[in-house]
């Protein structure tokens, strides 16, 4: 199936089965390495993206559902203002060990922020709560991640 799908910004026109999953997409189609695989079945938020602003697991998401919605993925979050400040936030804290969570960790904050400006604890958890870090950098997650709103 063709599919005409608006990816940070820009029309891209893909040939796709409908069940594909939109990180596959993603990656392999488009060249955008930053969504990370990293459970396919939404429970470790690596694969997060933006579908008009909200966090949406790509592992899980057929391409077919995406529809007219606009896709945001890590390549791009930091031209929006809530991306900036996380992206800056992040490195203001050093939040990132390995790394490989880490693109799916700042798109579920940037989602948050950019919904609520002002999170409390209970909020971030929340928002937070299905992005797995194995190395455990949870602590410099939420303080970089109520940085990020100080700078509203």
């Amino acid at each position: 199936m063709a599919y005409d799908l608006t990816v940070n910004g820009q029309t891209h026109h893909i040939e796709a089965d409908e069940g594909t999953p939109l990180l596959w997409v993603l990656r392999e189609t488009l060249g955008l390495t930053g969504t990370k695989f990293g459970c396919g079945i939404a429970a470790c938020g690596a694969c997060t993206v933006h579908l008009d602003g909200a966090a949406v697991r790509s592992c899980v998401l057929p391409v077919a559902a995406v529809g007219d919605k606009k896709i945001t993925t890590i390549e791009a979050v930091g031209e929006t203002p809530a991306g900036k400040k996380v992206q800056q936030a992040w490195r203001q804290i050093d939040v990132v060990q390995c790394g490989y969570c880490q693109s799916g960790q700042v798109m579920s904050a940037v989602s948050l922020l950019s919904q609520n400006p002002n999170p409390t604890d209970a909020d971030i958890d929340a928002a937070m709560a299905g992005n797995i870090c194995r190395c455990g950098t949870y602590n410099r997650i939420r303080a970089a991640i109520k940085q990020a709103a100080k700078e509203a």
